[in-house]
């Protein structure tokens, strides 16, 4: 300011001296006026020049002057800056929390005052078929064309979510979209989606199995009561009350198989996974598959005039195989189950064919092909759930619990091993597990 008025006070005295130097005290008032508009244009025009950059906001081009307007706009500059950084700022933590939701494994719709979608991230994109940068401001309404949901849109209570089916759902592969909407801000509404499909079918794999575990207890259960009604009321001979005490001890058998398997399955999910300190060599786990396999072949087929064909790998040739790293009693409980299903399901005369195959890469594959008769696609995902039967009457016949390929899969998760199933109707299955490198050892690499 003090700069402001001496430089005012210079233009009057260098245009009341030039005045009075031309016409006396008169010429100095007149050239001091003249000096003072003067100035004052001067200095609207240096006002003017801050206006427009003000204007334009371009802190590359802040004008360069003194005085009160050149400290205007350094002070403009100076907010500018500041408000700059801040927006940059509140931009990089909106990227910040858009990333972070679009890395969000449940779907995020931003909707505003009106369901109009203004964001939404992939996974949302993927459930409901959108397409994030096109259908920015369309109704949501119009895009997701469902009567539950707009029934529950319209209805504006979302304390609960909506159960839809997803875009990608089929009869076979059927997918549950779960949907919750929450208001937030002035009118705006964020809709939440996750994928329940495995909620739901583990619900209904619990269901079943609820109802699988009261059919397999009940069924010889009620036989049994049977019995001792008839042993407790009729006159039987020493011959029927024997026959009858047989069938009794076959359901209780066939009860007492059917806890033991529970028990075990219930063994495996709570124990701690198995570590590196066991080896087992797998000459004596194949050895002990093919005991057991050859030793139930024949009791099967003890009235049948063909056999099983059933060939193993060479003793010797397992030698080199080295060891397999786990509870020994649960890598043979898995192995012997493939073997015993395969002479279990193959008729006389079939035959079975148990390799063991190393891989390029350290790992292993113990198969198991057979001529059985095969089981139908749609079976395959299903085959080891607990209880699942392909052939109910037929597996109670064999003497099958319908939980050996359930204890099969988990054994096997349990040791990093996977389970691959290959079959087809009338020319026989092949069960295939493939064991990690890093659970054997002490073998020699093919080649």
């Amino acid at each position: 300011m003090l700069w402001r008025i001496s430089f005012f006070l210079l233009w009057q005295l260098a245009g009341g001296g030039l005045g009075w130097w031309q016409g006396g005290p008169w010429g100095a008032a007149l050239g001091a006026a003249i000096a003072a508009w003067a100035w004052f244009v001067w200095d609207l025009l240096r006002g003017v020049r801050v206006l427009r950059w003000l204007r334009t906001g371009d802190l590359a081009s802040v004008p360069s002057m003194r005085g009160i307007w050149g400290e205007a706009a350094d002070r403009a500059r100076r907010l500018l800056r500041k408000q700059e950084a801040q927006i940059r700022d509140s931009q990089d933590r909106l990227q910040e929390i858009l990333a972070a939701l679009q890395a969000s494994p449940n779907g995020v719709v931003l909707l505003d005052a009106q369901g109009r979608i203004e964001w939404c991230n992939q996974m949302a994109a993927n459930q409901f078929g959108f397409d994030a940068q096109r259908d920015v401001m369309q109704s949501i309404g119009n895009l997701l064309r469902n009567p539950e949901f707009t029934a529950y849109f319209a209805a504006k209570d979302f304390t609960s979510d909506v159960v839809l089916e997803g875009r990608l759902s089929t009869p076979s592969r059927p997918v549950r979209i779960s949907v919750h909407l929450h208001p937030y801000g002035d009118g705006r509404t964020l809709l939440l989606s996750r994928d329940v499909t495995a909620l739901e079918q583990a619900d209904a794999m619990r269901r079943d199995f609820v109802a699988n575990v009261s059919h397999e207890i009940r069924t010889p259960l009620t036989v049994l009561t049977g019995f001792v009604e008839t042993l407790q009321t009729l006159p039987l001979s020493a011959d029927e009350r024997s026959r009858y005490l047989g069938m009794m001890a076959q359901q209780a058998q066939r009860m007492q198989s059917v806890v033991q398997d529970l028990l075990t399955l219930s063994r495996l999910e709570g124990s701690p996974l198995p570590g590196m300190a066991e080896w087992t060599p797998v000459q004596s786990l194949m050895q002990r598959c093919e005991e057991e396999g050859r030793a139930l072949s024949a009791l099967l087929t003890q009235n049948q005039q063909r056999p099983h064909a059933m060939r193993f790998p060479a003793a010797d040739l397992l030698r080199a195989e080295g060891e397999i790293a786990g509870v020994p009693a649960e890598l043979q409980s898995a192995l012997s189950n493939l073997v015993n299903n395969a002479v279990r399901y193959t008729p006389g005369g079939g035959s079975i064919e148990v390799q063991w195959l190393r891989k390029e890469d350290g790992s292993a594959v113990f198969s198991v092909h057979d001529t059985g008769p095969g089981i139908a696609p749609e079976h395959i995902p299903r085959l080891t759930e607990r209880f699942y039967r392909v052939d109910r009457s037929r597996s109670r016949e064999t003497g099958g619990t319908g939980l050996g390929l359930a204890i099969v899969k988990h054994v096997l998760q349990r040791h990093g091993a996977t389970l691959d199933i290959a079959s087809t109707l009338g020319k026989g299955s092949v069960f295939s597990v493939t064991f990690p490198a890093n659970r054997l050892r002490g073998f020699s690499l093919p080649g």
